[in-house]
């Protein structure tokens, strides 16, 4: 049996945990926090109030349907999931929103009942979607990205000539829809991926289909039943969590990983999952020369957003909020400017809001609410008191003029976070959130490769690596990572990594 090692205990650290135990591996994983989760923690306060510190967007269910079948269970072995009714709703002003259904026949029905034509153009573009989620479902995200003749094969070539995957994602869209509403939710998921709609390619639409078909969905008790299903199922099979154990330094020795350095003594290991921040890892844990990257590199790359969070409890109801609020009464492309192409605090910010307790009784006091704004922002900028500050009354007056009454004076809990503590928390790359940005050039093989060119037993998994950024990526790229630790350690590969 190999002992294997794996740093951090995020949703890609999790995964890989899962697969290595189920293959045969002692596995040990480190974490510098006090518990698991890193980005999707949870905030619990004295006053009753439990915050998901991350991830607010359960979709993609049938990626973590996978992850636990691969295990022998089903999500609802651990957590039950609520199907959101509505979606999410977009503001862009306090008399015009968009409520978006569920069901897509009634999803078509507001398209058409705003662009005589949409409803029909709607269901051809998520067809398309459709195509291309189970062309990157199903030939894509589950490869390592070692090589381009991954991708060579006819089938794959054939399928990515059938639909639009490579036109940028804003022509794509308005080649269905006209009017501006329209396009503005057809392009919002893609903000997320970190990089405008006019450099994001067509094969993002597949999260539209995610998002509009497939449901938006909560896991009950919040993000924080999902990690702690996955560290249960790790803790179930012998892997070994420690937790206040920063890795100091990877020791190695002849072009392999000999061990890690923790809280001052070395673990030896014959292999290392690292699911920390990449640059983290190539920059302060590994000896000079056995990086991937230089910093040249790195900051020529393209980074997903950052964010600035304020976590909120208020102590009444506001029944004009739904669970997901997208406040989009500001111009979309000059905040995303204002992150990609001028990177600086937003002069007319987007903002979102979640409300969970809309649907979880559980996440807030009886007849109160749980508050989570987030307004995107560059990565790397200067982040203090003041400037939180201001944005927070900022967003603070926008929400109020829409819910229709008073927030601010209800306030019973806050906590902001920002650039500063996802650098201190996650060692995270100029702070930012999301990881690294899903531009064209940023894809497939041109993304930091999974595996390291120098060390052969040590391999990368998260948002930095492929295959992207988000919940569902994280959790394939801690199998793939493991997947080729396993087969480096044994020559063979395991069935559970098919």
């Amino acid at each position: 049996m190999s002992k294997t090692a794996v740093i951090g205990a995020g949703f890609a650290g999790l995964s890989a945990a899962c697969y290595l135990s189920a293959a045969g591996h002692e596995v040990h994983v480190f974490e510098k926090n006090a518990g698991a989760g890193g980005r999707a923690r949870q905030l619990r306060t004295a006053n009753g109030f439990v915050f998901d510190m991350g991830p607010s967007w359960y979709w993609m269910p049938a990626v973590f349907e996978r992850f636990f079948a691969d295990f022998g269970h089903r999500v609802s072995d651990f957590y039950q999931l609520h199907l959101l009714s509505p979606s999410f709703e977009i503001v862009f002003d306090k008399q015009d929103t968009l409520v978006v259904p569920p069901a897509f026949k009634d999803l078509q029905d507001l398209f058409e009942s705003i662009e005589p034509g949409s409803g029909a153009a709607l269901q051809q573009f998520l067809h398309e979607g459709e195509q291309k989620y189970r062309l990157g479902m199903e030939e894509l995200v589950y490869k390592p990205a070692l090589s381009l003749t991954e991708y060579l094969s006819a089938k794959l070539i054939w399928r990515s000539l059938q639909v639009d995957v490579f036109t940028a994602f804003d022509k794509h869209v308005r080649k269905f829809f006209s009017n501006p509403r329209l396009q503005a939710l057809m392009e919002f998921p893609v903000l997320f991926l970190g990089a405008k709609p006019s450099q994001t390619p067509a094969l993002y639409s597949l999260m539209n289909y995610a998002g509009l078909k497939l449901g938006t969905w909560y896991p009950m008790g919040g993000f924080g039943k999902v990690i702690g299903a996955m560290e249960k199922l790790a803790l179930e099979q012998g892997v070994v969590f420690h937790y206040n154990a920063g890795v100091e330094k990877i020791v190695t020795a002849a072009g392999r990983v000999t061990g890690l350095q923790v809280n001052g003594q070395t673990v030896p290991c014959d292999g290392v999952v690292a699911a920390a921040d990449y640059n983290h890892v190539e920059k302060n844990l590994l000896p000079a020369g056995a990086e991937n990257y230089n910093e040249k590199y790195w900051n020529k790359k393209v980074m997903a957003p950052s964010c600035l969070i304020y976590y909120l409890g208020i102590d009444k109801k506001l029944p004009r909020l739904h669970h997901h609020t997208l406040f989009f009464d500001e111009d979309l492309n000059h905040h995303a400017d204002q992150i990609y192409k001028d990177p600086q605090w937003p002069t007319k910010p987007l903002f979102y809001v979640c409300c969970p307790s809309k649907t979880d009784d559980t996440v807030a006091p009886p007849g109160h609410e749980n508050l989570f704004l987030l307004m995107p922002i560059a990565a790397g900028l200067t982040d203090d008191k003041d400037t939180r500050d201001k944005y927070y009354t900022i967003m603070m007056k926008r929400l109020e003029e829409f819910a229709g009454e008073s927030v601010h004076n209800h306030v019973v809990y806050r906590q902001s976070y920002c650039v500063n503590d996802f650098i201190s928390d996650y060692n995270s790359y100029k702070g930012n959130a999301y990881g690294l940005a899903n531009t064209l050039s940023q894809t497939a093989i041109l993304k930091p490769t999974i595996r390291n060119k120098q060390l052969k037993n040590l391999f990368y998994s998260g948002q930095l690596t492929v295959p992207g950024p988000g919940v569902p990526p994280s959790i394939i790229s801690g199998k793939i990572a493991a997947g080729l630790l396993n087969k480096h350690l044994t020559k063979k590969t395991h069935e559970i990594f098919v």
